[in-house]
């Protein structure tokens, strides 16, 4: 399917501060990127790099006053997921070099402390791709996916503690559990079609059979009409921004993702 995503983001800086922003998703196995136009008011210089994960990142001095970006995009992505039931798991001493990094543990993460927890949930469950969706099942249905709740930055040990959390800490549960397994997993936040309420979302990918499939325990079932934006070791590496100075938090922030038609002309 076709989408438009947009992104609508308003600070208001009191001193000069320098941003990290991670708003411009690329082309690549999943998605094609056709449109993109990227506006910043007032406009100031802009240097983009790729960071370790392959993500675009754009650095910037936000001036004093009001600041504005505004993203658009149309993008060509799958209208389901790939899901592959009974698919083995990887060895882990053949999994590929940039792959290992996604088995160890990370800031949000914590995969060594939840290593029983794994496998009680995984009890004869066949290693690999069903132990992943075992995970997920056991997520959707024990830990509460509540947009408005209070709890924020959890990690995977806390999140299982507090039994709730947005997507990102469903995320980060589902990655240190898989982690965990020995089962290399990553966060993924990008766009959603239809999700409610819209706002960028959160899910994981995990490696078993040679690739990386998508899993999404705040959804009741496989969903495609996802566009990726970054990858990551946990929410640490992919913060849609960052900025160096006093705190911020966007006076507004608006997020839309609606079907195009076809093809962009």
């Amino acid at each position: 399917m076709w989408l438009c995503t947009e992104c609508d983001i308003t600070f208001n800086v009191s001193i000069p501060t320098p941003f990290i922003l991670m708003l411009r998703p690329r082309s690549g196995e999943q998605q094609w990127v056709a449109r993109q136009s990227y506006t910043l008011s007032p406009s100031v210089p802009v240097f983009e790099y790729t960071d370790t994960y392959g993500n675009l990142c754009q650095r910037l001095v936000a001036p004093v006053g009001k600041f504005c970006i505004s993203t658009s995009a149309d993008i060509l992505t799958a209208d389901g997921i790939d899901t592959a039931p009974g698919a083995p798991f990887d060895d882990v001493q053949y999994l590929p070099d940039d792959v290992l990094t996604y088995l160890l543990p990370s800031r949000y993460c914590e995969s060594d402390k939840l290593l029983d927890l794994g496998q009680q949930i995984v009890t004869n469950v066949r290693p690999g791709y069903d132990q992943v969706t075992a995970i997920e099942q056991w997520i959707r249905e024990n830990i509460s996916y509540n947009t408005n709740s209070t709890h924020f930055q959890l990690s995977a040990v806390e999140v299982n503690q507090e039994r709730e959390g947005v997507c990102r800490e469903l995320a980060h549960l589902g990655i240190a559990l898989c982690r965990g397994l020995c089962i290399p997993a990553r966060m993924v936040v990008g766009f959603l079609h239809e999700l409610q309420p819209m706002d960028f979302h959160a899910w994981f990918e995990a490696y078993v059979n040679g690739r990386w499939y998508t899993f999404d325990p705040t959804q009741p079932f496989p969903r495609g009409g996802r566009v990726t934006v970054a990858y990551g070791h946990d929410a640490a590496d992919v913060a849609i921004f960052n900025q160096f100075g006093p705190a911020l938090h966007p006076e507004e922030m608006r997020v839309r993702v609606t079907q195009l038609p076809g093809a962009p002309g």
